[in-house]
């Protein structure tokens, strides 16, 4: 009697809410800072197509939810009809090979050379890479004022609407580095 192969948690299905994964194999989010003035642009179709699979679960990049929660000058947004048009393409090319695809939208807090703004005023002190590269540097942070929040609140909601809008199956919402209290 031959042996059963033993199952592959990782290749399994799973059930994620509505959604019906053909296995557990996620593409987590990684920045590509690839796009020009924060407008994903065509080559995203070919990357993240390529890296679809049928009932396969795909997160963005980290995808700015206006031009006060930017990080790096190469990354996408989704607070403007030109974005939400520039992903469009690129959600049909995962729907089309049978992905599932959330948009992690982001406010990117202290971690930003654009005038950032987070729940403190204390700057990010960057570690020193084991591998020689450049140490990044970043702007001082402002601390973020009580009356601002329901603004920024209001700046998740609208992506999320506008990732709706684009086509995505869902969206993740990533408070992003040294946005939270230390």
């Amino acid at each position: 009697m031959a042996a059963k192969a033993p199952t592959i948690p990782l290749l399994t299905p799973y059930k994620l809410g509505k959604f019906n994964l053909s296995h557990r194999v996620v593409l987590a989010p990684m920045a590509r800072n690839r796009c020009y003035g924060y407008v994903p642009q065509p080559h995203a179709i070919l990357y993240y197509s390529q890296r679809t699979s049928k009932g396969g679960l795909l997160i963005t990049e980290a995808t700015a939810v206006s031009d006060t929660s930017l990080g790096f000058t190469e990354s996408p947004g989704i607070w403007t009809t030109e974005q939400v048009d520039a992903w469009k393409p690129i959600v049909d090319a995962v729907h089309a090979k049978g992905g599932i695809f959330f948009c992690q939208i982001v406010h990117i807090g202290r971690v930003s050379n654009q005038a950032p703004i987070s729940s403190t005023d204390k700057p990010l002190t960057p570690q020193i890479p084991s591998n020689g590269a450049d140490v990044p540097q970043f702007a001082p942070p402002r601390r973020l004022r009580s009356d601002e929040i329901p603004g920024i609140v209001n700046e998740f909601r609208l992506a999320a609407r506008h990732a709706v809008a684009a086509g995505f199956d869902g969206v993740e919402i990533h408070g992003a580095h040294g946005f939270l209290i230390d």
